[in-house]
Protein backbone atom coordinates (compact mmCIF):
# COMPACT_ATOMS: atom_id res chain seq x y z
CA UNK A 1 0.00 0.00 0.00
CA UNK A 2 1.34 3.43 -0.96
CA UNK A 3 0.68 6.61 0.96
CA UNK A 4 0.27 10.18 -0.28
CA UNK A 5 2.83 12.41 1.43
CA UNK A 6 2.02 15.67 -0.37
CA UNK A 7 0.64 17.25 2.81
CA UNK A 8 3.77 16.18 4.71
CA UNK A 9 6.02 17.60 1.99
CA UNK A 10 4.14 20.91 2.16
CA UNK A 11 4.60 21.08 5.93
CA UNK A 12 8.32 20.31 5.58
CA UNK A 13 8.79 23.12 3.06
CA UNK A 14 6.67 25.48 5.18
CA UNK A 15 8.73 24.85 8.32
CA UNK A 16 12.23 24.18 6.92
CA UNK A 17 12.28 25.71 3.45
CA UNK A 18 13.30 22.49 1.69
CA UNK A 19 13.52 18.74 2.09
CA UNK A 20 17.32 19.05 2.27
CA UNK A 21 17.15 21.44 5.22
CA UNK A 22 14.68 19.16 6.97
CA UNK A 23 16.74 16.02 6.31
CA UNK A 24 19.81 17.76 7.75
CA UNK A 25 17.87 18.82 10.86
CA UNK A 26 16.48 15.30 11.27
CA UNK A 27 19.91 13.75 10.81
CA UNK A 28 19.28 11.68 7.69
CA UNK A 29 20.38 12.09 4.10
CA UNK A 30 18.15 13.81 1.58
CA UNK A 31 18.19 10.55 -0.38
CA UNK A 32 16.82 8.58 2.58
CA UNK A 33 14.07 11.14 3.09
CA UNK A 34 13.27 11.01 -0.62
CA UNK A 35 12.99 7.21 -0.51
CA UNK A 36 10.54 7.47 2.38
CA UNK A 37 8.50 10.19 0.65
CA UNK A 38 8.30 8.05 -2.52
CA UNK A 39 7.10 4.95 -0.62
CA UNK A 40 10.32 3.04 -1.34
CA UNK A 41 11.18 2.86 2.39
CA UNK A 42 8.58 2.99 5.17
CA UNK A 43 8.48 5.60 7.89
CA UNK A 44 8.97 3.87 11.26
CA UNK A 45 6.82 4.68 14.26
CA UNK A 46 9.86 6.45 15.76
CA UNK A 47 10.16 8.50 12.54
CA UNK A 48 6.51 9.49 12.71
CA UNK A 49 6.75 10.63 16.32
CA UNK A 50 10.00 12.57 15.81
CA UNK A 51 8.90 14.18 12.54
CA UNK A 52 5.54 15.15 14.00
CA UNK A 53 7.33 16.85 16.89
CA UNK A 54 9.75 18.66 14.56
CA UNK A 55 6.92 19.89 12.33
CA UNK A 56 4.51 20.74 15.17
CA UNK A 57 1.89 18.35 13.82
CA UNK A 58 -0.90 17.89 16.40
CA UNK A 59 -1.41 14.30 17.50
CA UNK A 60 -4.96 14.24 16.14
CA UNK A 61 -3.68 15.21 12.64
CA UNK A 62 -0.84 12.68 12.30
CA UNK A 63 -3.01 10.33 10.26
CA UNK A 64 -3.65 12.91 7.56
CA UNK A 65 0.10 13.46 7.11
CA UNK A 66 1.29 9.84 7.22
CA UNK A 67 -1.64 7.52 6.46
CA UNK A 68 -3.55 9.03 3.55
CA UNK A 69 -3.77 6.33 0.87
CA UNK A 70 -2.47 7.18 -2.57
CA UNK A 71 -5.22 7.03 -5.19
Amino acid sequence: MAFDYRKLKGRIVEKYGSQLNFADAYGISENTLSLKMRNKVRFTSDDIIAISDMLDIPENEIGSYFFTKQV
